[in-house]
């Protein structure tokens, strides 16, 4: 059989047996380049780990990361799926009972968090970002960098009902401004002296309520959509990858150590906000 025979055979096949363009090229079903869906896959185990550790600092850490290959809108739809259902399984870690026990001990904390961000959703065309990132990055390093320095705020617990109330305040600000609400809950756990466990647990409660209407607002905006979803369900995978390796470190850290570290977080989490707020 010479080459022209050969090519009129593989011409004739049925349309069902030639694989698609996307294969031909070398690209999987998500769009991507193997190479793009590797690196993915390692900022999010990446990411993973950290938020197993400290309980934190997961969407930072992909949109950072994913954004410096992907357009920022693909990065953004890329860490839906991995928030949320790591979010879910750090907030029932100890149990669905400790889950709804937090949830209820918590519950001026969430509530004035969701109430803030449906309110100041509304008005994110008329501030800019760059005051917006800023105004939160700078306090919220000073806040770090002064606990790490051994100048703590603390509140008692007679002001508890306060300072969650004033916390979900600014949370909610700014989740519903920029979708980050997750340093002014830090420190509010931090500044109340809340035990690791605990203090884990609450971020996994306040974070999966918040995941749920990032979620649902962003399948509405269009990002979230047939095309994105099956790539932000992959990264699934190597989320919980790094979660589960997190978990592991995180057992192994005593009180002072975890609080060191996720103020280290933190902090690092304030400088990327004012990293932005300078490159917007």
């Amino acid at each position: 059989m010479n080459v022209s025979e050969t090519r009129i055979r593989v011409q004739s096949l049925p349309h069902r047996f030639i694989a698609p363009a996307s294969y031909r090229k070398g690209r999987p079903v998500f769009g991507h380049e193997l190479t793009i869906i590797a690196l993915a896959a390692a900022v999010t185990v990446a990411a993973g780990f950290v938020k197993g550790v400290v309980g934190f600092a997961m969407p930072m850490i992909m949109i950072s990361g994913i954004a410096s290959f992907l357009p920022a809108e693909q990065a953004i739809a890329a860490l839906i799926m991995p928030t949320l259902l790591t979010n879910l399984i750090q907030s029932l870690r100890q149990g669905i009972g400790a889950a709804l026990k937090s949830t209820w001990d918590y519950r001026r904390l969430i509530a004035t968090i969701c109430l803030l961000i449906l309110v100041t959703a509304q008005f994110v065309p008329a501030i800019p970002q760059a005051l917006l990132l800023a105004s939160l990055g700078v306090p919220i390093v000073a806040y770090a960098v002064a606990q790490l320095m051994g100048y703590p705020l603390r509140f008692d617990t007679a002001n508890r009902n306060r300072a969650e109330v004033l916390a979900g305040i600014v949370g909610g600000f700014y989740g519903g401004l920029s979708g980050i609400w997750g340093p002014p809950t830090i420190a509010l756990l931090i500044s109340l002296g809340v035990e690791k466990t605990e203090n884990i647990r609450v971020q996994g409660v306040v974070y999966t309520i918040g995941s749920v209407v990032l979620f649902i607002a962003h399948w509405r905006s269009g990002v979230v959509n047939a095309q994105t979803l099956p790539f932000s369900l992959f990264l699934v995978l190597p989320a919980l990858v790094g979660l589960w390796l997190g978990f592991k470190a995180q057992d192994k850290l005593d009180a002072a150590r975890f609080r060191r570290w996720t103020l280290i977080v933190l902090a690092i989490t304030g400088l990327n906000l004012v990293r932005r707020a300078l490159t917007v």
